[in-house]
Order: C-alpha cells, then sequence, then structure tokens
C-alpha cells in the first residue's frame, strides 16, 4: 500500500464535515472554564502552574521519543528562560534539558506569529542543543530513505517511509503557507481549533523534514495551532495523554499515513485533546489545593520539611513516584538518619504524610485534603 504523500490529491486530506464539532464546543467551554480560573489565582502560582504545564509537555514529549531527563533540570531551565527567581539556582548541564525547555518557551511565546521555515529551524537548533551527531537548522539531506522503524537488528518493521530528501524543501514550502493560510482570520481558515491542529500533525509527521526531532516538533506545532485556534496561548500537554498510550498513538499515526482519509485520525486526536485539558483542569484544582496546603502548615514545619514536600508536590497529581521514604528524605534535605526519622514522624502526626506498607519498606504520600 502507498504512504499518504504518494497518493493523489496529496496533500488535500479528506474527512467528514462536523466530525469532531461537538468535541470542539465542548473542548471550548472546558478551555474557557480553565482560563477563568486560571485567571483568578496570585502571579506566583500562575507561574508555578504554567512551569508545572510545560515541564510535564517538556518531559513527555522527549519520553515519547525514548529520550529520558531529569525533572529537576527541565524545571531549572524552563525557570530561567522565564526569568523565574529560584532560590538556589541549579547548574544544568544536560544540554537536551536546555534545548526542550527553550522550545517549550518559544513554542508559547511566539504562538501568534505566522509559521516560517526560520522558526523552524530556530526550534530544531534549540532541540539538537548539543548534538554533534545531528545538523541542527536545516532540512535533512542525503539520499538514504527517512523511514520510521522498529523490530531487531535484521528485523526491522518498516512503520512509514517520508518523502525523499529532495522533496523536502518544497513540501515544506507548501505546508509552511498552508498552516499560514488555515489560521483565524486567513482566506481558508480552519475555524475548528482541534481540527487544524490534528491536520498540522499529520501533515508534519509524513514529510517528516528533520534528521532528528520531528516528532517533538510536529507536537509542538500541534499546540500553536490550538493557541492560534482559541486567540490566547492555553494551557495544555498533549504529551501527556500521548505518552500515556504511546503505542496506540504510533498506531493511529501509522494507519492514518497510508490514506488521504482521515476520519479515525480526527477522532483519535480529538480524544487526545479533550483527555489533555481534563489534566489540566486538574493540576489547576492541585495548585489551588498545594496553595491551601501551604497556607496551613507552613507555619508549622521546618526548612527541612517544606524542601521535601515542594519536591514531592512538584511531580503532580500523580503523586511523588515510589512514595518518601527516610533514605530519600536525607537526599533530598542532607538530613542525618535521626533527624529525618524525627521528621518523618513529625509530617505523619500533623496528619500530611499517610503510611504504604510498614517496617522498613514503610513508604509516605502527601494527603493534601
Amino acid at each position: 500500500m502507498s504512504y499518504n504523500w504518494q497518493q493523489t490529491g496529496w496533500p488535500k486530506f479528506e474527512f467528514t464535515p462536523g466530525i469532531i464539532e461537538d468535541v470542539q464546543l465542548k473542548f471550548l467551554l472546558k478551555s474557557g472554564k480553565s482560563s477563568g480560573q486560571y485567571s483568578g489565582i496570585s502571579l506566583e502560582k500562575k507561574d508555578q502552574l504554567l512551569v508545572d504545564i510545560l515541564l510535564s509537555e517538556a518531559i513527555k514529549t522527549s519520553e515519547i521519543e525514548g529520550e529520558f531527563m531529569s525533572r529537576v533540570d527541565v524545571m531549572s531551565s524552563l525557570k530561567k528562560n522565564l526569568g523565574i527567581h529560584e532560590e538556589q539556582p541549579r547548574l544544568v548541564k544536560d544540554h537536551r534539558a536546555k534545548g526542550i525547555a527553550k522550545l517549550m518557551i518559544a513554542v508559547r511565546q511566539t504562538w501568534k506569529e505566522p509559521l516560517s521555515e526560520a522558526m523552524l529551524f530556530a526550534w530544531h537548533e534549540m532541540l539538537m542543543e548539543g548534538n554533534r551527531y545531528i545538523q541542527a537548522g536545516e532540512w535533512r539531506s542525503g539520499t538514504e530513505p527517512m523511514q520510521v522503524v522498529s523490530g531487531a537488528l535484521g528485523k526491522e518493521i518498516v512503520h512509514f517511509e517520508a518523502p525523499p530528501s529532495s522533496r523536502v524543501t518544497d513540501e515544506m514550502g507548501q505546508f509552511i503557507a498552508w498552516f499560514n493560510a488555515t489560521a483565524p482570520g486567513e482566506p481558508k481558515a480552519i475555524l475548528n481549533p482541534i481540527l487544524r491542529s490534528a491536520l498540522v500533525h499529520l501533515y508534519f509527521e509524513s514529510i517528516h523534514p528533520f534528521e532528528d526531532g520531528n516528532g517533538r516538533i510536529g507536537r509542538a506545532l500541534a499546540e500553536k495551532a490550538l493557541h492560534q485556534g482559541l486567540d490566547q496561548p492555553i494551557l495544555i500537554s498533549l504529551s501527556q495523554v500521548i505518552e500515556a498510550k504511546r503505542l496506540f498513538y504510533y498506531d493511529q499515526l501509522k494507519k492514518a499515513q497510508r490514506s488521504l482519509k482521515v476520519d479515525d485520525w480526527l477522532l483519535y486526536f480529538a480524544d487526545v485533546v479533550m483527555k489533555a485539558q481534563e489534566k489540566v483542569e486538574e493540576l489547576i484544582e492541585f495548585s489551588l489545593q498545594k496553595t491551601k496546603f501551604f497556607d496551613a502548615f507552613s507555619k508549622e514545619l521546618n526548612e527541612r520539611e517544606l524542601k521535601a514536600l515542594n519536591r514531592m508536590l512538584d511531580e503532580g497529581p500523580e503523586g511523588f513516584e515510589g512514595g518518601m521514604n527516610a533514605k530519600k528524605y536525607i537526599g533530598i534535605t542532607g538530613a542525618s538518619k535521626a533527624t529525618a526519622t524525627r521528621d518523618l514522624q513529625h509530617l505523619r502526626d500533623l496528619g500530611i504524610f499517610v503510611a504504604e506498607g510498614g517496617g522498613r519498606s514503610v513508604r509516605y504520600q502527601v494527603k493534601l485534603s
């Protein structure tokens, strides 16, 4: 079977009119509610919530591609680039963490600007920061096929083959022109933001214009399209939802790249957007609970306890993986074993910590409410 870019009519995608219209209406309502909640919190909490959202997207969009990095490094890089003060600034040496943080902020800060080749090259340079093996800031070249494969050496399965490098410049010129022409207020505007975002992601991934980083930049473009569709940079992390069912995402993308009929892809992507919006609502509620929590307990806690609690709550609504124990507490705070034991008991006595397990294997989670 041929790929979508090889078929007559490319790149004109076909879909049933109004297929995700009902989802769009729900999304607009939920997004409006989230924006209202966000506008009602303090500036400091807004900054923290923004960092939490961008951190989630940065970490998860990287993990989808098999890249894992320190949450603390990425968070510190985000805060530095946003101009948010850190009491103890961290020296981040991981170029990947610095690069993905720069990309997240650039996408948000330039949401209204038209897409251009220069913008995409700049994004790619951010993403490939410190990578000596990739030609950053330029389209892929060479005669080898650009293939998406899986499986052991000698038993590879080809999921997709992109257009040859010789076509990339023309294909991307056409893509950029289409992206800008379909933006709100333009002659060929696609008014449904989810529809445009879904098509943007599929279209870009089907060209696969870079040697590496296509998935991360493609998801960034999908979010740029959503920002433009709602006429403001919204709070959302598509990659958090995508990464949770990563193989299903790849399967849906693979199917969509074999036809110009994209109804199934649109339904899948609309579901991703809605679940991502629900995650944002959870995160806003979590942020509000955190504020109430620290208002209630901060005066009863010492610096070590506050440091440990902040580290745990940085993990978000999902909780601190594996729970807190004496060893982790010592690692985070630098406390002695006796002090750690005393602090942990104090946190438990206050009702802040809920114990899981017992004996030497006991671990704790934070009870926010």
